[in-house]
C-alpha cells in the first residue's frame, strides 16, 4: 500500500505540467490553430523560470518560484506570438511553424544560458517549489495520503485550471465563440465577430499555459535548466489532449495516465514480477503509450472541424 501511495503522489507531481500544457493546446486547437509548438514553448518557460529563480531566490524567498513561473508564462505568451502571426496573419502551414519553434527553443535557451551563465545550462538553484500538506484534509484516511499530504501546490493549480477552463469554454459566451471559431469560423464571421482575434486569443492563452507548465516542470523536477529539461513532455501533452478528446476533464485523466506511466517505469524495479524486465522497456513506456494513444484516439469526430485550416475574413 505504501508503494502505491508513493507512486500515486509522484504521478500527480509528474502529471501536473502535462495537464497544464495540454490545456494550453486545448485553447489553441479549440480556436482552430494547431499548436505543436507546445514543446518549444515549455522549453522557453523552463529556461525563464530557472533563470529568474537563480537571481531572486535569496531576495524573495518562497515567493520566488511563483514569480518565476508567472514570468515563464509571460515568456511563453511572447514566444507563441510568432506562431500566431505565421498561422493566422500569414496563413502559413501551422505544423511547419510549430516544428520550427520546437527546434528554435532549445537552441535559443542554450545561447542565452551561454550569455548569462557562461555555460550551456543555468546555475543550480536551491529554492524550487516546496511540498505542502493541507491541514485537516491530510488526516483523512487513505485519501489524505493520496491527495493532500506532501505534494506540490502546483498540482492544485492544475486542478483549478481544469475547472476554470471547463467553465470558461463551455459556460460563457466567450468560450462559445472561441469553440465556434474552431468549428465554423464563417458562421462566427457572419455575426460580425473577429475570427482573427479569437484565434490570436487562443494561441496566446496556449503560450501562457505552455510556458507556465515548462516553468513548473523545471522547478518541481529538476535543479537547473538544460536543453533536455522538457524531454518530450510537450508532445506527450498533445497526446493527452487527443486522448482526452479535446475536453478539460479528459485532459485531466489523460495527463494523470501519462504521468503515472512515467512513475511506473521508475518504480518497476521495486515490483517483484517486473524486476527482471530490462529497465529500458519501462523508460520507453510513456512514449510508447503516446504512440498508442495517437493511433486509437486521433479520430476526427472529436477534433474541432476547422482546426489547422487558415481562415480569411469574408471567406
Amino acid at each position: 500500500m505504501d508503494l502505491f501511495i508513493s507512486m500515486f503522489v509522484l504521478a500527480l507531481i509528474y502529471s501536473t505540467p502535462i495537464i497544464i500544457a495540454s490545456l494550453g493546446a486545448l485553447f489553441s486547437e479549440r480556436s482552430g490553430v494547431v499548436n505543436i509548438a507546445i514543446e518549444g514553448i515549455m522549453t522557453i518557460g523552463g529556461f525563464v523560470a530557472a533563470t529568474v529563480i537563480v537571481f531572486t531566490q535569496d531576495s524573495l524567498g518562497n515567493f520566488s518560484p511563483w514569480l518565476s513561473v508567472l514570468l515563464a508564462g509571460v515568456a511563453g505568451t511572447v514566444f507563441s506570438l510568432i506562431h500566431a502571426v505565421i498561422s493566422i496573419d500569414l496563413q502559413g502551414d501551422q505544423t511547419i511553424s510549430g516544428t520550427a519553434l520546437n527546434m528554435l527553443a532549445p537552441a535559443l535557451g542554450i545561447y542565452l544560458c551561454q550569455i548569462i551563465f557562461n555555460q550551456q545550462r543555468t546555475e543550480i538553484f536551491r529554492r524550487g517549489f516546496v511540498k505542502v500538506s493541507v491541514p485537516g484534509l491530510s488526516e483523512i484516511p487513505v485519501l489524505g495520503d493520496l491527495l493532500f499530504k506532501q505534494i506540490y501546490p502546483t498540482f492544485y493549480l492544475a486542478v483549478f485550471l481544469v475547472i476554470f477552463s471547463y467553465v470558461l469554454l463551455w459556460k460563457t459566451p466567450f468560450g462559445l465563440r472561441l469553440r465556434a471559431a474552431g468549428e465554423h469560423p464563417s458562421a462566427v464571421d457572419s455575426l460580425g465577430i473577429s475570427v482573427r482575434k479569437l484565434r490570436y486569443t487562443g494561441v496566446l492563452i496556449s503560450g501562457f499555459l505552455g510556458g507556465l507548465a515548462g516553468g513548473i516542470m523545471v522547478l518541481t523536477q529538476s535543479t537547473q535548466f538544460t536543453a533536455t529539461s522538457i524531454h518530450g513532455m510537450g508532445f506527450i501533452a498533445i497526446a493527452a489532449l487527443i486522448f482526452g478528446r479535446w475536453n478539460p476533464w479528459g485532459v485531466l485523466g489523460a495527463g494523470f495516465f501519462f504521468g503515472f506511466s512515467q512513475i511506473f517505469g521508475i518504480y518497476s524495479r521495486d515490483i517483484p514480477l517486473l524486476a527482471n524486465i530490462p529497465k529500458e522497456v519501462f523508460q520507453a513506456l510513456p512514449y510508447a503509450l503516446t504512440v498508442i494513444a495517437l493511433l486509437f484516439f486521433s479520430g476526427k469526430d472529436a477534433a474541432p472541424k476547422s482546426v489547422g485550416i487558415p481562415y480569411k475574413a469574408g471567406q
